[in-house]
């Protein structure tokens, strides 16, 4: 899996009731086409994103078709897994951004 671009917000929360941060990445991914999650749509992968003082972490995510968005019923793999987690780190927007 390799990931070509992303996006990302802070996700605000009006109440207060959330502990920390809140980030909402969407990331564009390629697999292999031998790969059991390959779709000739292409894929994206959001990623609900938690900084707080516990740590920086994947809340949860959803594996996406590009064009009909479709959510597809697939887990990423455990070394996947840690490759977005230290993607959405190293991209976590500054207080300046």
């Amino acid at each position: 899996m390799i990931i070509t671009s992303h996006t990302v917000a802070r996700i605000e929360d009006p109440f207060g009731i959330l502990e920390g941060e809140r980030y909402e990445f969407f990331l564009n991914i390629e697999v292999e086409e031998e790969d059991e999650l390959y779709s000739e749509y292409g894929l994206k992968l959001r990623v609900l994103y938690i900084v707080d003082e516990k740590g920086m972490r994947i809340s949860n995510y959803h594996i996406t078709e590009n064009t009909t968005d479709q959510i597809l019923d697939f887990e990423l793999e455990e070394e996947e897994e840690e490759l977005v987690n230290q993607y959405c780190k190293e991209h976590i927007p500054s207080e300046e951004e």
